[in-house]
């Protein structure tokens, strides 16, 4: 009998019950980043992930561990709650329970590898857009050195970025309006303008004697001879509309290629590891598209943009929003904002030197601003439905999280709304219609403004005499004003840009 209860004892104290009441389920912070992935795992630091080996159910002994109920001398724990509330229950939870912060389903290694492919965990798009600039920067010194015989521009004049010459990078897929668009001055010209050519080295002789198509180089596509005493209205008409997508991947120079890509491998991984892949092409092409457009109708005409800088922008208001939904979740909002703030400042204040388009900035972050409030999370206060009567309790809201990763369509986000349209609306705060109101209007009014863009840019032709302020100052350095930098001035037999 003694050795019966010394057995008895031993077993109890070498294998203790868990306690769940050590770490409520509701005092773990949520995710609040409003742009998680859907597949992005929250798991508490305090759960244990079910290893492969697990069948069925959440959680199993270990190997070589013995139960300690096995004598069945253990009162048995018949009364079950809720399986939602792990502080309240003994019961075995199911794999399909993943909301549970405390258990995780065994997903099989090849369907979490398949997710993460896309998640944001790897992130493909940064290293791929990077890889892909890089190629092409190369590409532009080689040509620029067998056109010229240097890889860099030297004459008539040294390409402070380190870099080719500005025809060459029209050549090669610069946005330049005169290849994009009838321009005037150009299909309307008295005299026939010479145009310098792509391996230009003076101001005069023949390298700056080449046509229009010729300097807009892809073979003359899409960009007709302009012909003598023409018309603005002239048709075929100049129509490279490429040029608003090519030239994120060309840049001018060593120092620009180098600042951008340190941007990008920086602050663009941390966002495309947060936001996904699929979200962060969007974001990254629809900022640096909308930015050239902008530019297109109120930058210098003779100014040849490129680079990835509007994209840039467009994370850096990514990264902006995320701050500002998140702000009472971090310890020093502060010196995160202003590191933000210091960046913007600093690049709106280079782009207002002569040659540099900051409207491509300007627009850049407008865009990203307007899609982070589109499709990102909303803030945590916004994600709360009204509470609803249950075991679930009436005393608090519930918190409409993202979609868990072993039912990514099924509980909740967009698998609710297909499956059930009137569940995923039921019990919202006046607050979530009114983001949604604005969500719908910010898509809506992006919209608008990129076709009017491209409206004005094609057709009307309407410009803004204040708005080149934006983009450069207005002061005079040897007897030149910075703001007439970068415009197109014609003289009988040249040209100068």
């Amino acid at each position: 009998m003694a050795n019966y209860s010394d057995n008895y004892h031993n077993a109890h104290t070498d294998h203790a019950q868990p306690n769940y009441e050590s770490t409520r389920r509701y005092d773990i912070p949520p995710d609040n980043s409003p742009y998680a992935s859907p597949f992005r795992d929250t798991a508490s630091p305090h759960s244990h992930p079910a290893s492969s080996q697990s069948h069925g159910g959440a959680s199993g002994p270990r190997y070589n561990d013995t139960d300690p109920f096995d004598d069945m001398s253990a009162i048995p724990m018949n009364r079950q709650r809720s399986k939602r509330d792990s502080n309240a229950t003994m019961a075995p939870i199911l794999p399909h329970d993943a909301d549970d912060t405390f258990v995780r389903d065994a997903v099989p290694r090849k369907e979490l590898r398949r997710a993460g492919r896309f998640s944001g965990r790897i992130t493909w798009v940064v290293y791929t857009l990077t890889l892909v600039q890089i190629i092409v920067f190369i590409a532009e010194l080689v040509r620029n050195a067998v056109l010229t015989k240097s890889p860099i521009e030297i004459h008539p004049s040294f390409n402070p970025m380190i870099g080719p010459s500005p025809y060459l990078l029209i050549n090669m897929g610069a946005r330049y309006p005169s290849c994009m668009h009838t321009m005037p001055g150009v299909q309307n010209a008295t005299e026939v303008i010479s145009w310098p050519c792509p391996n230009a080295t003076d101001t005069t002789g023949p390298s700056v004697t080449c046509s229009l198509p010729e300097l807009c180089g892809f073979s003359g596509s899409n960009v007709p001879l302009p012909k003598l005493n023409g018309s603005l209205d002239e048709k075929p008409a100049p129509n490279q509309w490429w040029r608003f997508i090519v030239p994120i991947f060309i840049h001018a120079g060593i120092i620009h290629i180098g600042f951008n890509l340190l941007l990008q491998m920086t602050l663009g991984r941390d966002v495309e590891k947060l936001i996904g892949s699929i979200r962060f092409i969007l974001v990254y092409f629809a900022s640096g598209i909308f930015g050239f457009v902008l530019g297109g109708n109120f930058a210098a005409t003779g100014i040849a943009s490129c680079g990835c800088s509007g994209s840039l922008f467009g994370i850096l208001a990514i990264t902006l929003l995320d701050l500002l939904y998140t702000w009472r979740d971090r310890s020093g909002p502060i010196k995160d904002l202003m590191f933000i703030i210091v960046d913007v400042i600093i690049a709106f204040v280079l782009g207002l030197l002569p040659g540099l388009d900051n409207f491509s900035h300007i627009g850049g972050f407008f865009m990203g601003l307007v899609l982070g409030v589109c499709i990102l999370r909303s803030p945590t206060r916004l994600t709360q439905k009204y509470p609803v009567a249950g075991p679930l309790g009436a005393d608090r809201p519930i918190r409409y999280s993202g979609v868990s990763p072993s039912a990514p369509s099924a509980s909740n986000g967009i698998g609710l709304f297909v499956r059930s349209p009137k569940a995923f609306f039921a019990n919202r705060r006046g607050a979530w219609w009114g983001w949604l109101a604005l969500r719908i209007i910010a898509l809506l009014f992006i919209l608008i403004a990129f076709i009017l863009l491209l409206k004005n840019f094609y057709v009307w032709r309407h410009g803004c005499h204040w708005c080149r302020y934006l983009s450069c100052l207005d002061i005079k350095v040897g007897g030149t004003n910075w703001c007439d930098v970068g415009n197109l001035n014609f003289t009988p037999n040249d040209s100068s840009s």
